[in-house]
């Protein structure tokens, strides 16, 4: 299930249970309360509009956790000084191989052992 199915059901859910049944289910699902509320804002909409055509789009535009490299500029220069002395491959190609796993390289970044 995606994101706006799980909430459809859970307010579906939530709606068959009546008084009380938002609380219960999330307390059951571990959904938050606003997540079964926007759940049940989408069923009512559809049953206003039924024949509406549904947004390929789950999240709202710039939803979501934002990159790594948009939150920490210096994060790609670090790992590019990490990994370049173990690289291996062809220059020109745009696939790098390593012999540092991602779990080394995730523990390196971490301690700020790289120069940069």
């Amino acid at each position: 299930m995606d994101e706006r199915m799980r909430r459809q059901w859970a307010a579906a859910e939530a709606s068959a249970l009546g008084w009380g049944g938002v609380s219960a289910v999330a307390v059951a699902t571990g959904l938050a309360l606003n997540t079964i509320m926007a759940g049940a804002r989408d069923v009512a909409r559809r049953r206003e509009q039924p024949r509406a055509t549904v947004t390929l789009r789950i999240r709202a535009p710039g939803g979501g956790r934002k990159p790594l490299t948009e939150t920490d500029p210096h994060l790609l220069a670090a790992l590019e000084a990490l990994v370049d002395p173990a690289t291996r491959g062809h220059p020109e190609s745009p696939l790098r191989w390593t012999c540092k796993s991602t779990a080394a390289l995730a523990e390196a970044l971490q301690r700020h052992t790289c120069p940069v």
